[in-house]
């Protein structure tokens, strides 16, 4: 099946549509604690693009509780439904983060998934003593630089509805995973996984952690449209959270604005975009969904699998 006959394409104007009678429950203020650094979101966009996305999400979540129930009743089973996972996926500074923390937020309020965790596969990044000694420090974000395998392991003994499930935790300040500290994940209704490589297939005769997502949405944009968020982020860390004392990227701080942009732009040449293109972007058409956004951040159209 080519492309084009996978998806179906719908304008803005079209996906808001779909809304049909689902409520805003969010409101500015905790909209604003929601936000990426840099990220415009508005309740517009809430409204516009995300309402009608829960509503997909809910009955696709119903669905899959039905279809669960069937298996079960078929096989004269009678086990509590297990967790529906949520894969998002997309590159650096496109926005990604804000789509995962809005869906947590929204999906929570729907009374049919009231319990819904959100994971990111940054707390599965090799520790940095780990990364200098493969010599892959330079590659942090790439797929190699993931442990991989106990990624897969966390998400399949969470889909297979174990009571408690533990996953690292992953500090932006320090640019590194926490010792000893742990995210525990208590047999959600759904368990959201963002970040960048989750559509990745895996090796031959090996399991991905997007075989066990039950949906997955890809948020694109053009490339030169994605650089420029990156770099106005950069600055706008270098004046907040890059000035903390305890920041891995303290000494950026003190960088004047050109010198800043120039090692933002090398940061996105050599790693983020070479990222982006080798590994991110070819996932794109394993999403069950894709959000486009134009210039602005603004989602300007959808792309629905039909199959």
């Amino acid at each position: 099946m080519a492309d084009g006959d996978a998806y179906v394409e719908l304008s803005r104007e079209q996906w808001r549509d779909r809304r049909k009678n689902t409520p805003l429950t969010l409101t500015e203020v905790e909209l604003a604690e929601l936000r990426g650094v840099d990220d415009p979101i508005d309740l517009a966009e809430v409204t516009d693009i995300y309402l009608p996305l829960t509503r997909l999400l809910n009955l696709h979540f119903t669905g899959s509780r039905q279809r669960s129930a069937a298996v079960g009743a078929f096989l004269g089973e009678s086990a509590s439904p297990l967790p529906y996972v949520l894969g998002i996926a997309g590159s650096v500074a496109v926005g990604k983060s804000t789509t995962a923390r809005l869906l947590h937020t929204l999906l929570a309020r729907w009374p049919e998934h009231p319990r819904v965790d959100l994971i990111t596969t940054d707390s599965f990044l090799y520790p940095n003593k780990v990364l200098e000694e493969r010599g892959i420090m330079h590659r942090k974000g790439f797929p190699e630089s993931y442990d991989r395998r106990a990624l897969v392991r966390f998400v399949a003994a969470v889909k297979a509805g174990n009571p408690a499930v533990d996953a690292p935790v992953y500090s932006h300040l320090e640019y590194d995973i926490v010792p000893g500290a742990v995210q525990t994940v208590r047999r959600p209704d759904i368990l959201i996984v963002e970040g960048l490589n989750v559509l990745q297939p895996a090796p031959p005769a090996s399991l991905a952690v997007c075989d066990y997502f039950d949906f997955s949405i890809y948020v694109d944009a053009r490339v030169e449209d994605i650089r420029n968020w990156y770099v106005d982020r950069f600055h706008k860390l270098r004046r907040t959270a890059f000035a903390d004392p305890k920041s891995y990227f303290n000494h950026i701080a003190a960088l004047s604005h050109e010198e800043a942009t120039s090692f933002a732009e090398n940061v996105w040449r050599d790693i983020n975009e070479r990222n982006l293109i080798e590994n991110i972007a070819p996932t794109r058409g394993r999403a069950g969904l894709i959000l486009r956004k134009g210039p602005d951040h603004s989602v300007r159209h959808v792309r629905l699998r039909r199959t």
